[in-house]
């Protein structure tokens, strides 16, 4: 099995509610891959199995530590965008928004880039009603 394979089988445990072992397989992963843009994969993904938010910031993070393919970014800073907010750290929050739009025009038409677009509104009028509630569109729900 390659290593994506391996990323994706994980992912789909957290999707089906097996958070713990997903963590667990992404973790072994994260310990064994050593290239930059598999590592970030295995970030972003972690990120969204995490139970406490600060735990998902700090993969989200990483993520972005180890990110060389632009494409990630406007991702990346959505998440810790929502993150940030969760935590009510508005400003970091917002910060992060500013720079997801930056990178929103790269996103392709349709499925993937839409999500990205709609999330990246969510979180925008989340941050103005101060809400710091877990949002029914994030990956980690």
């Amino acid at each position: 099995m390659t290593h994506l394979e391996e990323i994706m089988a994980a992912v789909e445990l957290g999707r089906s509610g097996d958070r713990g072992a997903a963590r667990s397989q992404l973790t072994a992963l994260w310990d064994a891959v050593g290239d930059r843009q598999t590592r970030c994969a295995i970030a972003h993904y972690l990120a969204d199995v995490q139970d406490e938010t600060a735990d998902e910031l700090a993969w989200d993070l990483r993520a972005l530590e180890v990110v060389e393919d632009d494409g990630w970014l406007p991702s990346l800073h959505l998440n810790l965008a929502d993150d940030y907010r969760r935590l009510a750290d508005r400003e970091k929050s917002a910060e992060h928004l500013r720079l997801a739009r930056e990178h929103l025009p790269k996103l392709p038409d349709g499925g993937y880039g839409d999500l990205i677009r709609s999330g990246v509104q969510h979180v925008a009028d989340a941050l103005s009603a101060g809400s710091v509630q877990r949002l029914e569109t994030s990956p980690s729900t």
